[in-house]
């Protein structure tokens, strides 16, 4: 082989001439938010330069709440914590999948609808007490001196007089036998009915139109009230039962046309509904009344109209005075007739 001895190495550079690299759509992105930023911006101040104050609240309040706007107006909010831009809350308002708002009865609602079930309660009572008329011997001959009507008051069960059997002596408050018997027979039922009962005495008018006469109609319809309520107690009505017992005198008429008929004299037994319950209840006092003047008299039970400087002692001097006109007699000068 042929030696061609050392030798040096060529190398060749060969230069490839640059080119711009492919930097992708990045850019555009970004210039879109930004065009999209700038249009958003230009519109929120043309929308704040073109509307007035009531208009710029609506639509605050529309994108912190949008329930609380209902076609632009302002509504309350159903929900229990204010989201802040509703402008006003609704009070104790609270969505339920069970119970629909517009159903719920008002205050006035349940009222009427209390006093429609009481007096059909009292309807059956009343039912129940005629039928013990009937079935008992000892009411069922005095069954026209009975009459039960449903009243403002509550269920009143009235036993009447008449001529040839009058219920109590004349004039007296001491009731009759059979009076008696007809109060021991209604007792019973009327002690298992779950009502106070309130007792009036009624008389007929006196032909007299005398004072002592009026007195005396008043005093014999509470005794003869009072008569009755004893009957009932000692019959077993409880006194827990016993709400009122008050003497009318001749002021109710069972028979308005003619006041001095004897059917005007009777009893009346009223089984209270709630309502007038609680109005005789309310005539109570309550534990911290306050008398008044109390913080000047040493003892608050002391009648305060008594006391030195009162009205009443302020007439009273005034009335003692030896300058007096009313007791005085008058001068020769006023005389007038």
């Amino acid at each position: 082989m042929e030696n061609l001895g050392q030798h040096q190495n060529i190398v060749i550079r060969r230069i490839k001439k640059g080119r711009h690299g492919h930097h992708g759509g990045a850019w555009k992105v970004a210039m879109a938010d930004f065009a999209l930023a700038m249009m958003a911006f230009f519109l929120v101040l043309w929308v704040i330069n073109s509307s007035n104050e009531s208009q710029r609240e609506a639509i605050s309040g529309y994108f912190q709440d949008p329930k609380a706007w209902e076609e632009g107006q302002k509504v309350p909010s159903a929900y229990i914590i204010d989201m802040g831009g509703s402008p006003s809350q609704a009070d104790n308002v609270a969505v339920s999948e069970q119970l629909d708002p517009e159903k719920i009865l008002q205050a006035e609602e349940i009222e009427s609808l209390s006093e429609a079930i009481e007096r059909r309660r009292m309807e059956q009572e009343k039912a129940q007490i005629e039928a013990q008329i009937d079935a008992s011997p000892t009411l069922s001959p005095f069954k026209n001196q009975l009459r039960l009507d449903i009243t403002t008051e509550g269920l009143r069960v009235q036993i009447v007089d008449q001529v040839k059997r009058p219920m109590f002596e004349p004039g007296s408050a001491e009731l009759k036998y059979y009076t008696e018997d007809i109060l021991w027979e209604l007792a019973p039922v009327l002690a298992t009915i779950d009502h106070r009962l309130s007792i009036a005495g009624h008389t007929d008018s006196s032909r007299s139109s005398s004072r002592d006469a009026d007195e005396v109609n008043w005093r014999l319809s509470a005794m003869r009230a009072d008569a009755a309520r004893r009957a009932l107690m000692e019959a077993g009505v409880p006194k827990e039962q016993m709400a009122q017992v008050i003497g009318m005198g001749d002021t109710a008429p069972l028979k308005q046309d003619d006041p001095y008929d004897p059917v005007n004299r009777r009893i009346s037994i009223t089984l209270l509904n709630k309502r007038y319950e609680e109005g005789v209840s309310g005539r109570a006092g309550e534990a911290d009344a306050e008398f008044i003047n109390e913080e000047e008299a040493p003892d608050a039970r002391e009648p305060v109209i008594n006391k030195a400087g009162s009205l009443l002692q302020e007439l009273r001097d005034e009335r003692e005075a030896d300058d007096n006109p009313y007791d005085n007699p008058p001068n020769e000068d006023e005389v007038f007739w």
